[in-house]
This record gives structure tokens, sequence and C-alpha cells, in this order.
């Protein structure tokens, strides 16, 4: 599966448009995740521990986007985005969206 955040991909020609795809996921810290990145934050730097959290997240949505795409029968996406909110305190949804198609080599 390929995935580019451009609208096209070189060497690639877009044969077929199959619609928007999308993976979503909702994730909240738990009580040691909080702390432990409080206690972080007090010295500066990357908050590993949060930074963990994003990164678990946003694979988590684009692999639900690939599999949402796969069954569309794409074999590429491209225009990928990723978009996250918060929910709540401490609850954070990611979104990872683009157009599925379907391309074939040049």
């Amino acid at each position: 599966m390929i995935v580019a955040t451009t609208n096209d991909s070189p060497g690639y020609r877009v044969v077929a448009i199959l619609g928007l795809v999308r993976g979503i996921t909702v994730r909240s810290r738990n009580v040691f995740g909080t702390i432990g990145g409080a206690l972080q934050s007090i010295v500066g730097g990357n908050l590993s521990l949060f930074t963990t959290l994003a990164e678990t997240s946003r694979q988590e949505a684009l692999d639900l986007m690939i599999k949402h795409a796969e069954e569309h029968g794409a074999n590429a996406v491209i225009a990928m985005r990723y978009d996250s909110n918060d929910i709540a305190d401490g609850i954070t949804e990611m979104l990872a969206y683009g157009t599925a198609v379907r391309v074939e080599k040049l």
C-alpha cells in the first residue's frame, strides 16, 4: 500500500478514485502516564510518555485508514493527513484520512 501526503505519487498513474477513507482512534492517558508526564515536565525536554502515546495513536489511526482503503479495493492513499482533537481532559481523538485510489506503475 502506497500512502502519500502528496496529491500524486511519482512513477504511478491514478486509474481510479475510490473515495475518502479514514481511521480513527480515541485514546486516554492512564493515571500513571499523567503523573509520569507531569514529573517529566518538571525537568523539561521530551515528554517520552506522551510522545509514545501520540505515536501509538497515530500508528493505530494510520493502520485503520489503510485497512479501510484495502476494503475499498485501493492500492494507494493520496493526500493523507492527520487530525487530532481533545474530546475531554486526557482523552484525544486521532484521525488519519485521505483519498483511496488505484494506481498503476508508469
